[in-house]
């Protein structure tokens, strides 16, 4: 006989007015696999944040020049400097050659994010740009001299402090964080996204760069990427001009990879970014956590990638030596001032730089003050369009 509710009243689960066995195995397994999921994510959290080195030593240097450091820039904008190191030290970059005890910056980039919606523009600096480096201090812990000498010596002699002074003292602005990449870990992010698509122009084959590519659209892995950014011999003549703009194009079209869901919303494809981003990645406490890059992974997310803009400073070969730059003026220095303001700065492709005209010149901007869009940076005087400046950006890199 059952009772009203088609239940035996000697049923145990129902009599004491308990939940039957089958709920209460089934909430027992959802809080083993919540707190499984829980300790496995904290545990991946754990791995990821451990995997960045803090470059201690860096900071403690630049602390010592403190009051002879540029004023931030005004209103939140922030300035991150990418360093490309050439080290053959470390697992996977001995194929590159012979570790010789010392390494320069193969790339350099200044990444500034603009407060005032601006959007990101990433200004490259030639590594045989003759620059005045300062006194910095060795890895032995001497004290090297000043010296004019191309930019990548500075981290050669004094690693990324002396690399960041000679930037700040170059532009006036003000280097907040910094990151240094490996040629290893460059590699592992591009195979991390499954890789990234680029437009060949030349069928390319360079023996010293590992590469061999046909012409046309193609999607390079990452031993592909590597050469491909960094060949120099075969391509543009030996100039580093070529090659500095295939670095921007390739960036361009990284930055729109990792924007897309299929890797920033697929937990299986954004681990292993993440997991080649922070093993590679040497950067100041400001950003060595994996929150840290979270939060500044999610600001440049939000930027249109029209609006993430790649231009090289104004340049020419220097005048004593051909196979060396220097800065073409004032263009320089106009950009530089628009940078430390957060003022726009136009970037268009070479095509369109002859039909631009060229704005006034900008006034330096006064202490404590932004200009508002359009306008002279000191914020005063008549509307000014941004100056233009020959580059591209991050939704035009990608190939038709």
């Amino acid at each position: 006989m059952t009772d009203t509710a088609g239940t035996p009243p000697d049923d145990p689960d129902t009599a004491a007015g308990n939940r039957p066995s089958w709920l209460r195995w089934a909430a027992v397994g959802s809080s083993l696999v919540v707190l499984v999921a829980g300790g496995c994510g904290w545990w991946l959290y754990r791995q990821l944040d451990a995997n960045i080195t803090t470059d201690d030593r860096a900071v403690a240097e630049l602390k010592r020049y403190e009051r002879d450091r540029p004023a931030p820039v005004p209103r939140g904008g922030k300035n991150v400097l990418l360093i490309g190191s050439d080290t053959r030290a470390g697992e996977g970059n001995e194929e590159y050659g012979q570790d010789q005890g010392t390494q320069r910056s193969d790339t350099a980039i200044l990444l500034h994010l603009s407060a005032r919606r601006h959007g990101v523009t990433a200004v490259s600096v030639p590594r045989d740009l003759m620059v005045r480096i300062p006194d910095c201090r060795t890895g032995g812990g001497q004290r090297a001299e000043a010296r004019l000498a191309p930019f990548n010596t500075a981290f050669q002699i004094g690693g990324t402090a002396c690399t960041v002074r000679t930037l700040e003292k170059l532009t006036g602005i003000r280097v907040d964080h910094h990151m240094v990449i490996d040629f290893q870990g460059f590699k592992d992010m591009v195979d991390a996204v499954g890789g990234v698509r680029v437009c060949v122009r030349r069928p390319i084959d360079d023996p010293d760069a590992h590469l061999k590519l046909a012409a046309g659209p193609q999607t390079l892995d990452g031993e592909q990427a590597l050469g491909y950014v960094r060949a120099r011999k075969s391509l543009g003549g030996g100039s580093d001009t070529e090659r500095m703009n295939r670095q921007q194009e390739f960036l361009g079209a990284l930055v729109t990879k990792v924007q897309s869901n299929g890797v920033l919303l697929n937990p299986t494809r954004l681990y292993p970014v993440l997991d080649a981003a922070t093993k590679s990645l040497t950067t100041d406490p400001g950003l060595d956590s994996l929150k840290d890059l979270y939060d500044l992974a999610r600001r440049l997310r939000s930027v249109p990638t029209e609006k993430v803009q790649f231009l090289t400073v104004p340049r020419k070969p220097h005048h004593a030596d051909p196979n060396r730059d220097e800065l073409v003026q004032p263009a320089a220095d106009r950009l530089f001032r628009r940078l430390r303001a957060d003022a726009p700065v136009l970037v268009v492709p070479d095509g369109e730089r002859n039909g631009a005209t060229t704005p006034p010149p900008d006034r330096e901007p006064t202490a404590g003050t932004s200009p508002s869009p359009g306008m002279t940076p000191d914020g005063r005087g008549s509307p000014s369009p941004a100056p233009t400046y020959t580059g591209t950006n991050a939704a035009a890199s990608a190939c038709p």
